[in-house]
């Protein structure tokens, strides 16, 4: 397939994805649902529907997204440090890939349709949205919220393989730019309206023009930017042949769990914050035991942020533990006559890398804490008309380089003449 044919082919699939937001789920009240959105509690639910491309306003079949599918693969990657039986599978080469891919589906599954049905309930308990409650809306539901999620999990699939970049991260891409293109002139308006007026300095203008720029920038650098670990091959005997000695480099990125943890923490946050924010609006008890957590959690609290930062942490430190375990690359580093510089093989290479991998893991998750929650401290604690979510331009960046490297790949491999 050409590198064309991939670009349509990824065009195509987003066309559907976007076209899949505006169909709507059966048995809901628009209207009813659009007086939410205009109630206090809207405020909460507008963040929700901002990483799901709009689905959650229309109440569409993709209101889930593709977050359930992401939630399956990171709780099956915590598995295999407990089953044994798992981490063979993540070892097993290309059939055991295949068989966690289908654990991995089936999680999914699951996920999906327990959330679904609490939608459902609590849509039920919610106003006059539901224009029939009943057994037959909830049913309907949970099929219409796990077909949409599922059919989004094939797409992104498909765009891995037949497209171009990364397909999960091209979908939430797609979802985010859908609300922020629509009002990013508006936004702009504003702010210059505020400078019109004098409530905003020309440096604080300045200053705000700058800052997409500087944040765009440091994303680049930051996700281009590795770590080299100089490792010396020994001499040996292969077969017939003798393999010469030789240096290599083993090349860490210092953000090596990429756009996911941030994304996670976002989604996981704004998860919590609509459940309860639903609660209020079912019950009075509901509503008197959730109000101060909603208060609490809300965007700009220091308890937001708190629980957002720790949530990326532990995602990214996840993530770093399931792709670099240090004591299996050390042993194939001394399978395979490799060794580090100084360091003794075995168990002082598998510390020595522990500690490498910890530390890096550790400046990518204050990297990511800091960048997801700049935006809101300074629209907290500067009153600044800020018209930028960081994950989004996080999310941008790191799409775009994918793609880039895989153009180049493309173009290096193409036949020529």
């Amino acid at each position: 397939m050409t590198l064309a044919h991939r670009i349509w082919f990824t065009l195509g699939a987003l066309v559907i994805y976007r076209l899949g937001v505006y169909v709507p789920m059966p048995g809901i009240d628009p209207a009813a649902w659009a007086e939410i959105f205009r109630s206090p509690a809207g405020g909460i639910l507008q963040q929700f529907n901002f990483l799901s491309g709009g689905a959650v306003r229309r109440l569409g079949i993709f209101s889930l997204g593709i977050m359930p599918y992401i939630t399956a693969a990171i709780i099956l990657q915590l598995m295999t440090f407990f089953s044994a039986q798992l981490k063979q599978l993540n070892k097993g080469g290309e059939a055991g890939r295949e068989v966690l891919a289908r654990y991995t589906l089936y999680a999914t599954l699951f996920l999906v349709a327990m959330q679904a049905y609490g939608i459902a309930v609590g849509l039920e308990g919610v106003g006059n949205v539901v224009s029939d409650s009943g057994w037959l809306f909830r049913l309907s539901t949970v099929i219409t919220l796990t077909g949409g999620t599922l059919l989004l999990v094939w797409l992104s699939q498909q765009i891995t393989a037949r497209g171009i970049g990364n397909g999960i991260a091209l979908i939430i891409l797609s979802g985010i730019l859908s609300g922020i293109v629509p009002e990013l002139p508006g936004s702009i308006a504003g702010t210059l309206e505020l400078w019109r007026h004098g409530w905003l300095s020309a440096g604080t203008l300045l200053a705000l023009m700058l800052l997409p720029v500087a944040v765009t920038a440091l994303v680049a650098a930051v996700e281009r930017a590795r770590r080299c670990l100089p490792i010396r091959f020994a001499e040996r005997q292969v077969g017939a042949r003798m393999l010469p000695s030789r240096s290599v480099d083993l090349v860490l990125k210092l953000n090596p769990a990429g756009i996911m943890p941030a994304v996670l923490a976002w989604w996981l946050a704004s998860s919590v914050a609509v459940a309860l924010s639903l609660a209020t609006l079912i019950t009075r008890q509901a509503h008197d035991a959730a109000k101060g957590l909603t208060f609490g959690l809300g965007y700009g609290t220091p308890l937001h942020m708190l629980v957002s930062a720790a949530i990326i942490f532990f995602f990214a430190f996840v993530y770093i533990a399931f792709v670099c375990d240090p004591e299996d690359m050390a042993e194939k580093l001394k399978k395979n006559g490799g060794t580090l510089p100084e360091i003794a093989s075995g168990e002082a290479t598998a510390a020595h890398l522990d500690h490498v991998v910890s530390r890096t893991a550790a400046i990518g998750a204050t990297y990511l804490s800091l960048l997801i929650l700049l935006p809101e401290i300074l629209i907290s604690y500067w009153a600044l008309p800020l018209s930028f979510p960081s994950t989004s331009l996080l999310v941008l960046v790191c799409a775009i380089l994918d793609i880039e490297a895989q153009v180049r790949a493309e173009r290096q491999f193409a036949p020529h003449g």
